[in-house]
């Protein structure tokens, strides 16, 4: 395990002396925040028009839930703003060793190229951890203003988190495929873009294609934590996704090594 720690102190130290994380965080933080006080003031509006026909709602057995309509809305739209920020994040991963001629001396040390793998894996998910972190302001401010439930939180951001390791796990692998950071940065956003929007074809098709491509996307498995279940095969399929895209990393990369 030390070696793995090694390359992601590494890779986190480079993250924190390069300027691109300070501004690709502070883009992420803007434009969750912006959606967030939108959502936040379209609540706050529809609370105060319901006011008055309170009782009347409540008999009829509907509420204005702040995980519901604050909360829910909220993780989504991070899970989208991540599909774009964290190719950027990954795009030097392995590109950068490439262009600097460093990645031939990398994978000649005596470091497993395994380790290699899940330490570059780990330093950007540690990254875009704390991005996420810093994101929570918005959850402890409606903590403080509101009573919302705190176990679809939980499992709210326990959710983003995995889908997040497969937006990273797929930017890493197409950071293995070239030199060029930009390039990079593309293939990823295709491959993270592409398992979001599967789930889209099969909504409109019953057949068993279309169950398959439904349990292929990011995007479906997301559902059940947002709603605060925690179901062991979701968790299941995001942890073998990070795992079989790594695999394929460390084939790309020692398929190189011998070339």
């Amino acid at each position: 395990m030390k070696p793995i720690f090694w390359i992601a102190r590494r890779e986190i130290g480079s993250f924190f002396y390069s300027p691109i994380f300070y501004v690709v965080t502070t883009v992420f933080l803007v434009l969750y925040s912006f959606l967030f006080f939108a959502i936040l003031s379209d609540y706050s509006q529809g609370s105060m028009q319901a006011a008055p026909q309170a009782e009347a709602l409540q008999k009829a057995g509907i509420s204005i839930n702040v995980n519901e309509l604050v909360i829910v809305p909220s993780l989504g739209n991070m899970g989208v703003i991540l599909l774009f920020i964290i190719p950027l994040i990954t795009m030097r991963s392995f590109a950068e060793e490439r262009k600097n001629k460093t990645l031939s001396l990398l994978l000649s040390s005596p470091v497993h190229l395994s380790a290699i793998v899940a330490g570059k894996f780990l330093a950007c998910l540690i990254v875009v951890g704390f991005m996420i972190l810093l994101s929570s302001y918005s959850i402890a401010f409606i903590v403080l203003i509101g009573q919302p439930e705190l176990g679809p939180i939980v499992s709210g951001y326990l959710g983003i988190l995995l889908m997040t390791g497969c937006y990273i796990a797929m930017g890493v692998f197409a950071s293995s495929l070239t030199d060029n950071q930009i390039v990079a940065a593309v293939i990823g956003f295709g491959l993270a873009l592409l398992m979001w929007l599967l789930e889209l074809p099969a909504q409109s098709s019953d057949s068993d294609i279309g169950m398959i491509l439904k349990y292929i996307s990011l995007r479906s498995h997301q559902e059940s934590f947002l709603k605060g279940v925690l179901d062991t095969s979701d968790i299941a399929y995001y942890l073998s996704f990070m795992a079989f895209i790594l695999f394929v990393t460390h084939q790309v990369l020692d398929s190189r090594r011998w070339r």
